[in-house]
């Protein structure tokens, strides 16, 4: 008979976003939030399946407008955010993105336990290289997904949160056909499982800083 202490609570993770988050054109189970806490389980952690929070289409206000909905209850060990690249398709305004990110990133934060640091923000990847970008002006989509990530990294970083470019992972696509899904447009499970590996460094840093 052992005489530890209780056992840990479970590390709880809620994830904002859009089609990249919810796992538009792959199966429930390899979605990358998904398969970022089989990662972290993996170690021995224990850990909830996490809150999504994510629809196919939507744009930072309409995030909002689901996060209302939704009314997630905090505090959350982890909270992720990856959301723009819809205001970017139907040709919103960066200033726009940078008021309404900000705004996110503040609500996040606060679902955060206030904690800056247990927020993580993952940059839009860059759909230019689909097969879906066929005939549109791909050099033009990817400027302006740069532009678009120059914001949200700036955001994070003046907010504390933490930041992870997962756009050079999709740029691989140009040359890496399977890691795009069968629709031509959304990631692979190969690409989302690249992107938990990706995030999974600070996850860690995260929940092992918070069990010292």
């Amino acid at each position: 008979m052992t005489h530890g202490g209780p056992p840990a609570a479970e590390v709880r993770l809620l994830a904002l976003g859009d089609s990249y988050t919810i796992g538009e054109a792959v199966a429930a189970g390899e979605r990358w939030p998904v398969r970022l806490t089989e990662l972290v389980r993996a170690h021995g952690i224990a850990v909830a399946s996490p809150e999504i929070v994510a629809r196919t289409g939507w744009t930072t206000d309409e995030l909002s407008g689901g996060i209302d909905a939704a009314n997630p209850r905090g505090p959350f060990d982890i909270v992720t955010l990856l959301v723009g690249v819809n205001n970017q398709y139907r040709g919103r305004s960066p200033a726009e993105y940078r008021d309404e990110f900000r705004g996110l990133l503040a609500r996040a934060v606060a679902f955060a336990g206030a904690t800056p640091d247990r927020v993580i923000v993952l940059s839009i990847p860059d759909w230019s290289v689909t097969p879906f970008a066929d005939g549109r002006d791909r050099a033009r989509i990817a400027k302006e997904i740069d532009d678009f990530n120059a914001i949200n990294r700036d955001e994070t970083l003046r907010f504390g949160g933490r930041y992870v470019d997962v756009t050079p992972i999709s740029r691989r696509a140009a040359r890496e056909p399977g890691l795009v899904a069968l629709d031509g447009l959304h990631p692979s499970a190969t690409m989302y499982d690249e992107w938990a590996r990706a995030v999974f460094s600070h996850a860690m840093a995260i929940v092992v800083g918070e069990r010292r």
